[in-house]
């Protein structure tokens, strides 16, 4: 019951005014205080239960409201922990992405200094490729000039047929020409020798001649000594005892052994083919 006198220390609820101080009352200066008036302990009481009721209700929202934001407070920190590791996870693939660059920059620079022979290689290799380029220019040039030559050559050669009639008939007349020269040359070779001969009888007959008239002078002159008789009263003269004896045989224009001696070989000529 005593603590029915005191005054609450807390500040009490006003519906509008909200919380507000409990003024203190004056102390008295004589005496002891007065006890509260029992209106006044209801009053309060009744604050006390609506303050009390205020809060728990506050209470149970707060309640309501935590739960929810609980709730999500644990989604959070399990998202925040998925994110953790994420976060954990791409910092170890960035870590192993930028080693494999790295690794990947040191093998493309290996590359490189390796590949130095190759680039000069490849800058001969072009070079030659262009040598080549014009050599297969030139050789084009060529080929198209001998093309022409080709179509020419084919040009000619249709020619040929005709050529070859005509050095057909150039062999034939050649050997037309042959055949008579060959005969001509054999004719003059035999008149040759026959005229060779007969120069040899003319000769042998010409001694024989000069033989017989050194005989008739030597007769003749055993005939025209005295008391001798010969061969003089035929004739009369050494010259004149046998004038025609071989005047056909040394006719000039009938030959040795008469007028047609070379008239067979004159008049004959080439065989006919």
């Amino acid at each position: 019951m005593a603590g029915r006198t005191r005054m609450p220390r807390h500040p009490l609820y006003d519906g509008a005014r909200g919380f507000h101080e409990v003024p203190h009352p004056a102390p008295l200066r004589h005496g002891p205080p007065l006890p509260p008036h029992p209106a006044t302990l209801e009053e309060e009481l009744l604050i006390q239960r609506g303050e009390i009721h205020r809060l728990h209700a506050e209470n149970r929202h707060l309640v309501d409201d935590h739960m929810p934001l609980h709730r999500e407070l644990m989604g959070l920190k399990d998202e925040m922990h998925s994110l953790s590791e994420l976060i954990r996870k791409l910092r170890a693939e960035k870590d192993a992405h930028l080693r494999d660059l790295i690794d990947r920059g040191l093998k493309l620079e290996a590359e490189l200094h390796a590949v130095e022979p190759l680039r000069t290689e490849i800058l001969q290799l072009r070079s030659e490729a262009q040598k080549l380029n014009a050599l297969k220019q030139e050789m084009t040039t060529q080929i198209q000039g001998i093309k022409q030559d080709i179509n020419r050559l084919k040009a000619e050669n249709q020619q040929i047929p005709a050529m070859r009639v005509d050095l057909e008939d150039l062999h034939q007349e050649f050997v037309r020409a042959r055949t008579a020269f060959e005969y001509e040359k054999k004719a003059n070779m035999e008149q040759v020798e026959h005229k060779q001969a007969m120069e040899k009888n003319l000769v042998a007959m010409a001694r024989e001649v000069e033989k017989l008239r050194a005989e008739l002078i030597g007769s003749d002159t055993r005939a025209l000594r005295p008391g001798g008789s010969g061969y003089g009263t035929l004739k009369g003269s050494p010259d004149m005892g046998y004038p025609g004896a071989f005047a056909d045989a040394y006719d000039g224009d009938k030959g040795f052994y008469g007028a047609n001696s070379w008239g067979n070989h004159e008049k004959r000529g080439p065989p006919r083919h």
